[in-house]
């Protein structure tokens, strides 16, 4: 193996990446001291472009490092990716299209803003803006962690010399380069680099599924060097069907709650377009399945294996592609994994700084001209980044699922304010703030309870578990929603019935 080549290959690449990021400014070329240009591309992205920038969106690090890493190590329960993804598109087809016509017609640059002018209240604007800027931090900390597997292989395979100070650095320099480009060129720098990434990544997937099979003799090799593995590995256990169940539906309603998924959707030209991209999306769906099963095609590889046991399991991609094909592609498919965490990376550090700017700091400054506004969107989009950054310093990459499941309970919270906001006028500010606050509060307790108590006590030793709530083994994230919209639906009833019996009242105080 030629790991001088590789490198060599992945630098090369490397360069060509940050050089699309730096042109981009140029693509369709916008006044960039407007938000709405740096931001959302100026609304001006086809079909297509949206299909590569909202697919970056989704496929992340989270799909092609966390998924295979859980499939490897836990088996059938980490397949509830692949359902998910795809009622998460039925998901964006009846509330995206909506979200975009309004924001359209008023000029709103996140969904945030609907917000605050739907319930008029810049209070619940603040809380539900935070929420999303929290929200995105471990997902954002969830593409560095696949971008450190691919540097842990490449650079350990290289030198045994202080490995970890030089991927630490390596990504220290990454996330320059990719501040500096995306403070330069906005979306339009994270939509150009997108195409690229998912080029790379649709042609190496392709071949790693029909070449590694042939190479190992064949899926039924592959699976059968499984069949040691006990019956929860192949099988769902029966307490994890409710797990399993909840998880996909709940991860479906969150995935267009969140900023980043938001803003590619509001960067497109109309919604014909947005559509046609959303109906274009299953096919990541089928990827991921297919990347789903190279945590069982790693185990027809013995020097795959001997990789993982070496680098952990957190490797499992990056290793099995180092075990089974020559250098040149490896520096190609070691580009894309590693792309595809700072592409979705950069979107995600926008869409928060689009949040912090213009629904909270603008809140306190009314007056802020466009200018000030975009520049300090710019600044909040690296700050960002380099916190999420900070992660990897404090938190193991075993977590990574956790990570993303985290950002689901914290991101869910929001759905009343958005998706029921977004369709209904009657809603009360004062019952959807209050349905937040409880919402919120029951899943960092049932987080708590699930992994320093109910976890010590479960049979099944899978991460799950710990996002499975002592109620039927559901995913926390859909009982905090539920005591969340109990409280914001109620509430709204009883408000709604108020106003109604005090009409002078309601109108003194309108």
């Amino acid at each position: 193996m030629n790991n001088y080549l590789i490198l060599s290959v992945f630098l090369v690449l490397f360069a060509v990446f940050a050089f699309l990021g730096f042109w981009s400014s140029r693509f369709r070329k916008g006044d960039m001291s407007d938000i709405g240009e740096w931001a959302l591309a100026g609304r001006r992205l086809g079909g297509y472009l949206a299909w590569f920038l909202v697919g970056a969106d989704l496929y992340t690090a989270y799909t092609f490092i966390a998924i295979p890493e859980l499939v490897y190590e836990s088996g059938a329960v980490y397949f509830f990716a692949v359902p998910y993804v795809g009622l998460a598109f039925g998901v964006a087809m009846i509330t995206m299209p909506r979200l975009w016509k309004v924001s359209k017609n008023k000029n709103y640059v996140t969904a945030v803003d609907m917000v605050k002018d739907r319930f008029n209240s810049s209070t619940l604007a603040i809380l539900i803006a935070l929420t999303g800027i929290v929200a995105e931090l471990p997902y954002i900390a969830l593409q560095i962690y696949g971008m450190q597997a691919v540097l842990t292989v490449m650079i350990g395979q290289l030198t045994s010399y202080n490995t970890t100070l030089i991927t630490e650095l390596s990504l220290i320099i990454a996330f320059v380069v990719l501040a500096a480009f995306t403070f330069t060129s906005g979306l339009r720098g994270a939509t150009i680099t997108a195409v690229m990434k998912d080029i790379i990544i649709f042609g190496s997937v392709i071949v790693i599924i029909i070449l590694v099979p042939i190479y190992i003799g064949g899926f039924g090799h592959a699976f059968s060097s499984i069949s040691a593995k006990p019956a929860s590995y192949t099988s769902l256990a029966p307490l994890l069907l409710n797990a399993f169940i909840s998880l996909s539906i709940m991860s479906a309603l969150a995935l267009y709650l969140y900023p980043h998924a938001i803003n590619g959707v509001l960067s497109t030209n109309s919604t014909k377009r947005l559509r046609y991209s959303t109906a274009l999306l299953p096919v990541y769906g089928v990827g991921l399945a297919l990347l789903a099963l190279f945590g069982i095609l790693a185990y027809g590889s013995p020097a795959a294996m001997s990789l993982i046991s070496k680098y952990g399991p957190v490797t499992v991609v990056p290793s099995l592609i180092y075990a089974e094909f020559p250098s040149w592609f490896i520096g190609i498919a070691f580009l894309g994994i590693f792309i595809g965490g700072l592409v979705p990376a950069s979107i995600m550090a926008i869409s928060q700084a689009n949040l912090m700017t213009r629904n909270v700091v603008k809140v306190f400054k009314p007056s802020m001209d466009a200018k000030t506004e975009a520049r300090l969107a710019k600044w909040f989009s690296v700050i960002f980044k380099f916190i999420a950054l900070g992660f990897i310093f404090l938190i193991s990459a075993t977590y990574s699922l956790e990570l993303q499941l985290i950002g689901g309970i914290i991101i869910l919270q929001t759905l009343p304010a958005i998706f029921l906001g977004l369709y209904s006028d009657k809603l009360d500010k004062w019952s959807v703030g209050a349905g937040w606050a409880a919402g919120l509060i029951v899943g960092v307790f049932m987080v708590y309870y699930s992994n320093f108590v109910q976890f010590k006590y479960t049979t099944l030793k899978t991460s799950l578990f710990k996002f499975a709530s002592p109620f039927g083994f559901l995913y926390i994230g859909l009982i905090a929603l539920l005591v969340n919209l109990l409280i914001a639906l109620v509430g709204s009833a009883i408000a709604l019935k108020y106003r109604k019996n005090n009409p002078a009242k309601d109108a003194v105080k309108a």
